[in-house]
């Protein structure tokens, strides 16, 4: 397994961590790699497409690259849709271990190690497979020391926050078309409201996945075969 693990990870973590040094363009910027279509961004891939979920006129943001597209606003929005097409080791590695625990294994191995990068002393909370959701779909809830991305800055240029939140992220992964999807999104009210935030681990993880649900059921993939009526 090693040998593996290596491969993976030297394909998709510089591509994880390439997509957060992207230039943040305006949400109707026409410079995308990917395109927007109206409110629907299409991705560069061209896998799938999605309603972008800021508004340019709001301050809303997204920055992608060939697999990744991130999306971020002022207002409490950060979302990362990530597309990567499955090798034949992959799909071996898929077969292998069911759909379960490949993306558990893709989650920890892949996901987490980049968190880890950036973040040191990130730790998966919890993480639960729903088989009925997008033909088997793993939601996980990650911790992120100093990860947030709606951190209170110091008013010094390329100052840390004195006392960093820890942020927390849910990640919904699933398998379409040969192409694994992550989509990673962070709760903003652990940063913004600080000292008036009271929710449980159940309110957040409810949150989150109702959060990751609702986006990826206004996605639409480019390989789908029309429903007959």
């Amino acid at each position: 397994m090693r040998p593996l693990r290596f491969s993976l990870m030297s394909r998709f973590l510089p591509l994880l961590l390439g997509s957060l040094m992207l230039v943040v363009l305006p949400a109707d910027a026409a410079s995308l790699l990917g395109r927007m279509e109206g409110d629907t961004y299409v991705s560069a891939n061209g896998e799938f497409r999605v309603r972008a979920p800021v508004l340019p006129e709001l301050g809303g943001q997204i920055e992608d690259s060939e697999s990744v597209v991130t999306f971020h606003d002022d207002f409490g929005t950060h979302v990362s849709i990530a597309c990567f097409e499955m090798d034949a080791t992959q799909r071996w590695e898929s077969d292998t271990r069911g759909l379960r625990d490949y993306l558990l294994y893709f989650f920890t191995d892949i996901v987490m190690a980049n968190f880890n990068t950036r973040f040191p002393g990130s730790k998966v909370e919890s993480a639960r497979y729903l088989p009925e959701l997008l033909d088997g779909a793993l939601v996980a809830y990650s911790l992120l020391p100093g990860g947030s991305n709606f951190e209170n800055q110091d008013s010094t240029p390329g100052s840390t926050p004195r006392d960093p939140v820890t942020a927390k992220r849910g990640t919904l992964l699933f398998v379409r078309h040969r192409h694994v999807y992550a989509i990673s999104i962070e709760i903003a009210e652990r940063a913004t409201q600080r000292t008036t935030y009271h929710q449980t681990i159940e309110q957040e993880d409810e949150q989150l996945s109702g959060r990751l649900t609702t986006l990826a059921g206004r996605m639409t993939f480019t390989r789908d075969q029309p429903r007959k009526p």
